[in-house]
C-alpha cells in the first residue's frame, strides 16, 4: 500500500483546529464544558503520530506503541496552545509535539533498562548466573545471560557518560565569583 506524500491536508486541518478553538471561545462565554476534539482532529493526530513512528529513527523500537500514544496524549494535553493567529501549519505544530514525546519516551525506557540492569548486575543470583554453561532448554548451547552481553555493557557506559554531561557544575553566584577555595 502506498500512501500519499501529504497524507493529511493542512488547510482543512487548519480550518478544523480554528473552528474547535471558536466552539471552546462559545463554550466558555456561555459557562458550558470545554467542547470534545472533534474526530477530523483526532484523526489526523492520530495519522501523523503512526507516520512518525514509520520513520528510520523510530522505526526498531519494540514499545513504538508507548511512543504513539504519548504523542497523542501531548498533542491533546496542548491543542490549546496552538495559535491560529501565529501560524497556519497545524500539522509542523502537532508533529514537533508528537516528535518529542517519541524522545521523551526513549530517555524514559533507557533508563528503566539502565535501572534493571543495575539492579540485575548487584543482585544475589548474578554469582550463579555466571556458572550457568549448560544450553538452554531449546537446546541452543550456552545460556546468554544479560550479564555476559557486551552490548548492555557498553549501554551502560554511554547512558553513564550522558548522565555525567548533564551534571553541570553549579555556578558561582555573587561574591562567590571572586572568592577562591
Amino acid at each position: 500500500m502506498i500512501m500519499a506524500e501529504h497524507y493529511i491536508d493542512n488547510k482543512t486541518f487548519y480550518e478544523a483546529i480554528k473552528q474547535h478553538r471558536a466552539n471552546i471561545k462559545l463554550a466558555e462565554a456561555d459557562g458550558k464544558p470545554k467542547p470534545i476534539i472533534p474526530n477530523y482532529i483526532g484523526s489526523c493526530i492520530l495519522m501523523i503520530a503512526n507516520r512518525l513512528a514509520t520513520k528510520p529513527n523510530f522505526i526498531n523500537y519494540s514499545y513504538k506503541d508507548e511512543m504513539i500514544s504519548d504523542g497523542i496524549e501531548n498533542c491533546i494535553m496542548y491543542i490549546d496552545n496552538f495559535d491560529p493567529e501565529k501560524s497556519t501549519n497545524p500539522f509542523a505544530y502537532f508533529t514537533q509535539i508528537i516528535y518529542f514525546a517519541f524522545l521523551r519516551r526513549i530517555q524514559k525506557e533507557k533508563k528503566h533498562l539502565y535501572i534493571k540492569h543495575q539492579v540485575f548486575r548487584n543482585s544475589a543470583i548474578t554469582d550463579e548466573l555466571y556458572d550457568i554453561q549448560d544450553g538452554d532448554d531449546f537446546g541452543n548451547g550456552p545460556v546468554n545471560s544479560m550479564m555476559d552481553n557486551e552490548k548492555m555493557d557498553d549501554f551502560v557506559k554511554a547512558f553513564e557518560l550522558g548522565l555525567e554531561k548533564k551534571r553541570k557544575p553549579a555556578q558561582k553566584v555573587g561574591i562567590e565569583n571572586f572568592v577562591e577555595e
